[in-house]
């Protein structure tokens, strides 16, 4: 018997007859020519997320970002109140344009030009070309014709998009739609103490978003991070609230609230550091700020986690407590991606909050190297090619809907290009 209640259809999944019940395909995971696919329908066709304004703090500020699904680096960079991102290319050979000691990894900074190292051309904030090394060799250049090649960029909520795109179908605004920007009054801004890391995972993208956006697996295979006699109060996982829109969907869970339970349910390093899996204990200051409307679409008064997943590969994480945490799946290949994870909270008001927060991205990590773990399984197993159906229960919708999205774009992608 359901402990929430249901869509008057009898269950979230039959609420979207779109979505169908039978099992699903999962050929999209394991397919290196639907990989090759995916590339063009959907990540040079959708908004992706790369950074957040706090990385440009002042003129000149820059990151740059390696988007391997889309063969492409690119450079993000403050100038004056504008935000640019531009293709990480010199207009003269095709050298990769910004980087420091390694061109294969990421980096960030400040600076007032861009300086090509092979040949010294020089890029200002805004992309023109400003200098060309011995321009009276070239044949009728003009400086004009050759800034760096720009890409779409927006902010919303002080994460900043970008779009691959000639010319984007929609806005930004348009894109994210009124589920993702009803949360948008949530005070991203003052959640600056952020902890991050990094993995490469033998594992196509989508198996670890699903894994991510159900917790019908949490019981099992997240066991040993709760005491043994935790289980007599667990009787499998349901979720309080489901909702679709577009390509985008999230589900609402009541979470736990280890700081309301007796000692012998609570790990003592989370009694004596207060904090661990799902929080610091202590809310931060401003908490009533996180408290937005737009993180509880089922209308639920309690909502313990508020999970949004954005098409296509972020992931943006609303706890109770006055923190979030981001994920982002960037594919690298057919059955391999990088996945980022960050954490971010108010800035420590003394040392028990710091090492509460420290405590959190620990257990957090735990969490993460867990399903990390049992998502490269489900790879070697798919990959054999021997089962690609499989059956969804009502608790893994989203996973249901981020296949059937999959499939969806490269499927119209494919009736356009013929």
């Amino acid at each position: 018997m359901a402990r929430f209640p249901k869509p008057a259809e009898g269950s979230w999944t039959e609420h979207h007859p779109e979505l169908g019940t039978g099992p699903v395909s999962y050929v999209d995971a394991i397919s290196p020519e639907f990989f090759e696919l995916e590339r063009e329908a959907v990540f040079k066709r959708s908004w992706l997320q790369v950074g957040r304004l706090e990385q440009l703090p002042r003129n000149g500020s820059f990151f740059t970002k390696d988007i391997a699904v889309a063969n492409t680096s690119i450079v993000v960079v403050r100038d004056g109140d504008a935000v640019r991102a531009f293709h990480n290319v010199c207009r003269h050979r095709g050298n990769k344009l910004v980087w420091t000691d390694f061109p294969g990894r990421e980096t960030g900074g400040t600076a007032r030009q861009f300086t090509c190292k092979y040949h010294g051309w020089r890029y200002g904030l805004d992309g023109g070309c400003t200098f060309v090394q011995q321009e009276g060799e070239f044949f009728g250049l003009d400086k004009a014709d050759y800034g760096l090649v720009p890409v779409h960029c927006d902010v919303w909520a002080g994460f900043v998009f970008v779009h691959l795109g000639r010319t984007p179908q929609q806005s930004l605004r348009d894109y994210l739609g009124p589920m993702v920007t009803a949360i948008e009054d949530y005070p991203f801004d003052r959640l600056t103490e952020r902890y991050g890391f990094r993995a490469e995972v033998p594992a196509n993208w989508k198996l670890f978003m699903d894994v991510l956006q159900e917790q019908y697996h949490a019981p099992i295979v997240h066991r040993n991070q709760r005491p043994e006699n935790f289980d007599a109060h667990q009787a499998g996982f349901e979720a309080l609230h489901y909702q679709i829109d577009g390509p985008h969907r999230m589900m609402n869970t009541p979470g736990i609230r280890p700081w309301e339970l007796p000692d012998d349910q609570i790990k003592p390093s989370e009694r004596l550091l207060r904090g661990g899996l799902f929080g610091p204990w202590d809310p931060p200051a401003r908490y009533e700020a996180t408290n937005v409307e737009g993180m509880r679409p089922g209308g639920h008064e309690r909502v313990g986690v508020a999970l949004f997943e954005i098409w296509p590969n972020l992931g943006i994480q609303l706890w109770e407590r006055g923190w979030y945490h981001t994920y982002h799946h960037w594919p690298t290949s057919h059955d391999t991606h990088v996945f980022e994870w960050n954490l971010y909270f108010a800035p420590p008001r003394n040392a028990r909050e710091l090492v509460a927060q420290e405590m959190t991205a620990v257990s957090l990590k735990e969490f993460a190297l867990q399903d990390d773990s049992l998502i490269a399984s489900v790879q070697m197993t798919l990959g054999s090619g021997g089962l690609t159906e499989f059956p969804l229960g009502d608790q893994e919708i989203l996973c249901r809907h981020l296949h059937h999205t999959a499939q969806s774009w490269v499927s119209a992608y494919q009736q356009a290009s013929d």
